[in-house]
């Protein structure tokens, strides 16, 4: 048994008519020769007649060697390994499915793998006593390893070749498929010309931090005025931008009562370290404007004694 390579599915060869993921070899007369990559690179054959509804002008335009391609499976000899695929039967609907499936498979194998060279035992093992118990309870075992994250319970009915094992694949899966938060912000302006000023710009900025929970916090930063950031980490980048403009909402109907305007500069979106980076070096940079006017206020003897507005 090989440590790196082993077929995804506990099937030895796919059934007929259903959708594989092939990756293209060769291009000849008869058609083109394929490995079917789920089923540990086995070979199999896209017939010419099967692959293109229209007229074949150029096979070269059809496919390519090099490219992955989704078919459907039309027969399977076992006996002499031949398989025969179509690429024309496919829609669009299908090749999403198959595209789905296979990118769940590749990321499973890709754990299973890590686990089978950092515990020296083979790849087939892992799945016979792993995956492929958790693809039939589960329907597919990474379904099953984002569930273990935060319920052990998966790992229960599933007899590990040892506890090195056991404590590995935990570990690696953990590191590998605990969703990341995203970080969503929005910039406005919010002023206020009346009685009240800046008090009712204050109160309106509370408001978007009133509603806040421990799962999802909205935090307001004042990059310098009128200018505010208002920024949520959110597992869910749409619910975080849907909080910000729940947010952006209840300040402009604060500010509004007391005769103030709230402008959108950047909508909610979100972003990057990247942008997160020329946002502080947009900060510091007024800081440092500010510092230096504090300074020159200071050390100007014609403000000296004026009473401060």
């Amino acid at each position: 048994m090989s440590l790196t390579n082993c077929r995804f599915y506990e099937e030895k060869y796919p059934e007929v008519d259903s959708y594989v993921m092939v990756n293209v070899k060769q291009i000849a007369e008869m058609g083109a020769y394929v490995k079917l990559l789920e089923y540990d690179n086995i070979d199999g054959m896209i017939l010419l007649s099967e692959l293109s509804r229209r007229r074949i002008r150029s096979i070269q335009k059809l496919i390519r060697i090099g490219r992955n391609e989704v078919v459907i499976v039309l027969r399977v000899d076992k006996e002499k390994g031949y398989i025969d695929l179509s690429k024309r039967r496919v829609s669009p609907e299908d090749v999403v499915k198959c595209e789905e499936r296979y990118n769940k498979s590749k990321a499973v194998h890709s754990i299973m793998r890590h686990v089978a060279e950092a515990t020296q035992t083979p790849l087939e093992t892992l799945y016979q006593q792993i995956a492929w118990p958790l693809n039939r309870k589960y329907g597919h075992s990474h379904d099953a390893f984002k569930i273990s994250i935060t319920n052990p319970d998966v790992w229960n009915e599933i007899e590990f070749p040892n506890d090195v094992v056991k404590k590995e694949l935990q570990q690696y899966i953990s590191k590998k498929l605990t969703p990341h938060p995203t970080k969503v912000r929005a910039d406005i302006e919010v002023t206020c010309f009346g009685y009240e000023g800046i008090d009712a710009v204050k109160e309106a900025l509370r408001t978007a931090e009133a509603n806040n929970t421990p799962e999802n916090q909205i935090k307001v930063k004042l990059v310098a005025p009128p200018l505010y950031v208002l920024t949520n980490q959110s597992l869910d980048k749409n619910q975080g931008i849907q909080m910000l403009e729940a947010a952006i909402e209840n300040i402009a109907a604060k500010i509004k009562e007391a005769g103030g305007n709230c402008t959108v500069k950047m909508a909610p979106k979100a972003v990057t370290e990247q942008d997160d980076a020329m946002l502080q070096e947009l900060m510091d940079k007024r800081e440092r404007e500010n510092m230096e006017v504090s300074g020159d206020e200071s050390e100007s003897e014609s403000d000296e004694g004026v009473p401060a507005a």
